[in-house]
């Protein structure tokens, strides 16, 4: 069975939006916010929601965050909306969880965890239209992500964004960008139950 290629969607649908369609961006950190800001740019108004309480140290949320802004700052690309940090809400959805290997059944728990707050987000600010930069990521599964995104677009009411940001060497490119604006690149997505070193999620691009 064929996957869809939602990156070729996301590309036809934006040529069809009037330019400044107001879009709310789930951004898990600047490195990987600097490729699909550089794309969504061109359609879109968007705002960067940084919401990631599975980013359970306290001093690395705030270096990544600090990081998300100072790009958004010298790009001019993005408004930015903070929230709370909860990584109490993690641990919630993570329980039982605490042992699956990486890219398993706690990453989908914390995908849909963060997708489903900027769904919400997205409706009661009035935003037409959310995503997230998850996908840019090669340790990420697309798949779940667009499927999580519709499944929430009926739920709330806000026009899910298919995506698949790491097509047409996305990747690659974020990794450009974080070189030329000197962003603080992890080496982990911050879950304190993550070691992509021990435990690696599956090589191949979902």
């Amino acid at each position: 069975m064929n996957t869809p290629d939602r990156n070729r969607e996301m590309l036809a649908l934006m040529q069809n939006l009037p330019k400044g369609t107001p879009l709310l961006l789930h951004s898990c950190c600047g490195p990987c916010s600097s490729r699909c800001l550089e794309t969504l740019k061109e359609t879109f108004a968007v705002t960067v929601l940084y919401y990631n309480p599975n980013i359970t140290d306290p001093a690395e949320y705030e270096k990544r965050k600090g990081e998300q802004i100072r790009f958004l700052k010298e790009t001019y690309w993005a408004d930015f909306l903070d929230c709370d940090y909860t990584p109490a809400e993690f641990f919630a959805a993570a329980k039982g969880l605490e042992g699956e290997r990486e890219g398993g059944a706690r990453c989908y728990e914390c995908y849909k965890l963060r997708l489903e707050y900027t769904a919400r987000t997205a409706k009661e600010r009035g935003f037409g239209w959310f995503c997230s930069t998850l996908s840019v990521s090669p340790h990420k599964n697309s798949v779940w992500l667009n499927e999580l995104g519709q499944s929430l677009s009926a739920k709330y009411g806000v026009k899910w964004l298919p995506n698949d940001f790491k097509k047409q060497n996305g990747y690659l490119r974020s990794v450009e960008l974080a070189k030329e604006h000197n962003l603080y690149r992890q080496n982990y997505c911050g879950c304190v139950f993550s070691d992509w070193t021990k435990n690696p999620p599956p090589n191949k691009e979902q």
